[in-house]
């Protein structure tokens, strides 16, 4: 399989599986409704888990824009398969969230909250402070990401059997830093699926809330870069 083909999968099947377990917690009649943080940070930990392990072998797993930036600037990827990386990554987003709005489109139909709508789609702040809102993604990136760092040196790339400790990270990320902002932390986990809500026709959706759609992206690619910088000056 080709590696961008790969990375188009594994971050589809990261965005349905994390978006799929938000949807299933928040929208109304559901199995799950009103289960819980932990449920949805368990959920995104095995949706990384599934889309690391699925691709490993095929594209390296990274599975996210701020993770191939950050490996290209600790120098263990090359720059010029970085543009290629972050399409497919951006694509395979909106296709897992074009999937997740297909498998509860009735669930949608019947959630009157437009903000519980989005939140399906993407993060927003509980208090709304942008900068603080910033701080909270770039240090929870950085967390990511130099730990990503420490699991894959001296390789080029995740392999598979690193995808279960990426995935403890994760949730541990999610249940100690997810309460500000619901830890983004990859803009084709935020942005990608927040384009498709702009798109899709959800009854009710409201905003897309484009105001803060930056923060997401700014705070994941700073947070990453800054953690390759760091490790590698160590």
């Amino acid at each position: 399989m080709n590696p961008l083909f790969g990375e188009f999968i594994g971050t589809a099947l990261l965005v349905l599986l994390g978006n799929g377990v938000v949807a299933n917690v928040l929208l109304n009649n559901t199995k799950g409704h009103n289960s819980g943080l932990i449920v949805i940070a368990f959920g995104w930990a095995m949706a990384v888990f599934v889309g690391v392990f699925s691709v490993a072998a095929i594209s390296g797993a990274h599975l996210n824009p701020a993770v191939t930036v950050a490996l290209a600037v600790a120098g263990k990827f090359e720059w010029a398969r970085v543009p290629g990386y972050i399409l497919s990554q951006m694509l395979g987003g909106m296709m897992g969230a074009l999937l997740v709005w297909v498998i509860y489109r009735k669930h949608y139909e019947t959630t009157d909250c437009a903000d519980l709508k989005l939140a399906t789609f993407c993060t927003g702040p509980a208090i709304r402070s942008l900068p603080g809102n910033l701080l909270s993604e770039v240090l929870a990136t950085f967390v990511l990401m130099f730990a990503i760092l420490s699991m894959v040196a001296p390789k080029m790339s995740l392999g598979a059997m690193d995808a279960l400790p990426v995935a403890l990270l994760v949730l541990g990320i999610g249940v100690s830093l997810g309460g500000t902002t619901g830890y983004a932390m990859s803009p084709a986990r935020d942005l990608a699926p927040r384009i498709m809500h702009a798109l899709l026709p959800i009854p009710g959706k409201g905003s897309s809330d484009w105001g803060y759609a930056w923060v997401p992206v700014v705070g994941s690619l700073l947070g990453a870069t800054l953690a390759a910088l760091t490790y590698t000056h160590l």
